[in-house]
């Protein structure tokens, strides 16, 4: 964790370094296109316990690609994805995959913290790459693969998909051409019910069919201390990023791109706590973060983990706050735009495949033709890993009546005001139970580091320093 900016610096420069070169990144390119109208595009799917299940059978569907190959360290989950591609090959550790000549392009489904690496080694390899979100387990890592695919001049293609969907990309056009007026607020909503998932004892034995060696990669290997491996390391900082990282990112991006803000915020600030139950989870399931640009635009996520009603007609999704009224994008083939009073003025739907997009774009050669590139990705991600690093940075304190941690911003202490009333339809008072007031932390966009007051902490979470064998520079 001694992540200096000096060491930051070295570290990015040593993965540009590492990269494969240019020629043999333009042949690969090349034979892609000769190819690119007589055969399937072939893919290998890296994780498939849940999510890389839905990416097999999207390419599995389209004409333009064929499953060749899986890959996930955990044997022991393999069946439904064989009974969907029976002839597909499997590999346990994904650089045999990577290795292979007649593997055009891969899909990452793995836990957050395997998402960056494998998509840097994979472009390393020669291989397109789709990778589910968040393109990244930190900031950092955000960074690098970004670098990786601008140089490799390959197809990289982040798992927001509502970048596809012709409902919200027409919707959003119409937002920022002055639909409702002036946007004041972007607020991204996950009220989603997550349980506890309890605590063990002492270290549990990971399944034997897994290479825990391998499924932990580049995070610490430690004892598994918590009853499910598999899953539930989206609530480990080591490994997930919490809600926030998880669906957030998806609600994060719609939000930002609604604003038209094509690059980080300049400001943030968080509060939360793991509420409602005691388990060894350590991420937020209940979590406020105020993002703002520096002309005032600000974006609010709320997080709520416990059982609530929804806000504004969604449940989980975006409500875009405006002069005459407001959108709420509550699914990405169907966002609705409603006057003050709650009536409906403009209705946007319209579904595609966003994997069929990323096909396209391979076919084409043309980066410019992905929907979802890898530096929305990564600004959408990053900006989810900024509220988690407020919040990792927070202290612990309660709240009188009438106190917020939001300061002067009068829809952050809006929206702590509705989560203090939340809260206590749980029995839980924050005037006598603790919760974590996040650290306020200013962030400079150009060179991605944090500024000001508690810089120094801040910066140390901006990335991870990778378990020997498992950098950047360790494949290729």
């Amino acid at each position: 964790m001694d992540m200096t900016r000096r060491r930051f610096l070295e570290d990015s420069l040593l993965a540009a370094a590492a990269l494969a070169p240019t020629s043999a990144l333009a042949s690969v390119a090349g034979t892609r296109s000769v190819r690119k109208s007589r055969e399937p595009i072939r893919v290998g799917v890296i994780g498939v316990r849940g999510r890389g299940r839905a990416h097999i059978g999207e390419f599995q569907d389209s004409p333009d690609s064929v499953v060749i190959a899986i890959c996930d360290p955990d044997d022991g989950i393999l069946e439904p994805a064989l009974d969907a591609v029976p002839n597909a090959d499997y590999h346990r550790d994904l650089r045999h995959m990577l290795d292979r000549d007649d593997i055009d392009a891969v899909s990452i489904a793995t836990p957050n913290h395997w998402h960056s690496l494998a998509a840097v080694w994979a472009l390393r390899a020669g291989k397109h790459v789709y990778v589910e979100k968040p393109i990244s387990h930190d900031i950092r890592e955000g960074r690098v693969l970004y670098e990786t695919a601008k140089q490799s001049n390959l197809m990289v293609q982040h798992g927001t998909q509502s970048r596809s969907q012709p409902a919200t990309r027409e919707a959003l056009q119409w937002l920022r051409e002055g639909g409702l007026g002036k946007v004041l607020l972007a607020r991204g909503i996950c009220y989603r019910v997550r349980e506890s998932i309890g605590q063990v004892k002492g270290p549990k034995l990971p399944p034997k069919t897994c290479d825990y060696d391998l499924w932990t990669g580049p995070s610490p290997l430690v004892p598994l201390m918590r009853k499910n491996m598999h899953y539930d390391w989206h609530w480990d900082f080591a490994t997930g990023n919490g809600e926030i990282g998880n669906q957030g990112v998806h609600q994060m991006d719609i939000a930002r791109w609604g604003l038209g803000k094509t690059t980080f915020p300049n400001s943030v600030v968080a509060c939360g706590g793991r509420l409602g139950y005691t388990d060894d989870g350590n991420t937020a399931n209940t979590h406020i973060a105020l993002l703002e640009y520096d002309d005032g635009t600000p974006i609010i996520f709320e997080v709520r983990g416990l059982e609530s009603p929804g806000y504004r007609k969604t449940t989980v999704g975006v409500v875009f706050h405006c002069e005459n009224g407001y959108l709420v994008s509550s699914a990405y083939d169907r966002l609705v735009a409603f006057d003050h009073d709650g009536n409906e003025i403009k209705v946007f739907q319209g579904a595609a495949s966003h994997f069929q997009n990323f096909l396209d774009a391979i076919k084409s050669g043309n980066s410019s033709d992905l929907n979802a590139s890898a530096w929305d990705g990564h600004v959408s991600s990053g900006m989810s890993h900024m509220a988690n690093i407020s919040y990792q940075l927070g202290q612990r304190r309660t709240f009188a009546a009438g106190e917020s941690p939001f300061g002067e911003s009068a829809q952050g202490n809006e929206s702590f005001a509705r989560y203090r009333e939340h809260l206590a339809s749980h029995g839980i008072d924050v005037s006598t139970n603790e919760l974590v007031q996040g650290a306020a932390l200013k962030f400079d966009p150009l060179s991605e580091w944090f500024t000001g007051e508690n810089a120094q902490m801040a910066n140390i979470l901006v990335g991870k320093a990778p378990r020997r064998g498992f950098g950047f520079e360790d494949y290729g």
